[in-house]
């Protein structure tokens, strides 16, 4: 009578363990965690960053002033994005850069990539 009561103990043991075993190898531990969220702030502002830089560059004023755009309601509106609006603007504030490391001309596709970016980011501050 022994043998079965001490094999239904173990048995209850053993499916109450590996669950919780299971478990532990699959959660992260706090420190994993928090060097993730580090890693997205640093990266969220780095995006920030960028597409600040460009909207301060004189040639982007220049444009902005001629298409009736406010630079600095757009610079504020850059502190609201994030996420994948954030990502694609910082994209297009790469292009920028580029374009404008390129020489001291400013081309008309040049023009019309930040023009975009200033449409972009008023839409998504109108629809905000």
């Amino acid at each position: 009578m022994r043998t079965p009561t001490t094999i239904l103990a173990i048995l209850l043991v053993l499916v109450t363990a590996v669950p919780r075993a299971h478990a532990q190898s699959a959660t992260a531990s706090q420190a994993v965690l928090d060097a993730a969220v580090q890693q997205h702030v640093a990266s969220t502002e780095a995006e920030r960053a960028a597409v600040l830089r460009v909207l301060a560059q004189p040639e982007v004023k220049a444009v902005a002033g001629r298409v009736g755009v406010d630079v600095t309601r757009a610079e504020q509106a850059v502190s609201t994005l994030d996420g994948q609006e954030l990502h694609a603007l910082s994209a297009q504030a790469a292009q920028v850069e580029q374009a404008l490391a390129g020489g001291a001309n400013v081309t008309i596709s040049t023009t019309m990539i930040i023009i975009a970016l200033l449409v972009v980011i008023l839409i998504i501050v109108a629809v905000d």
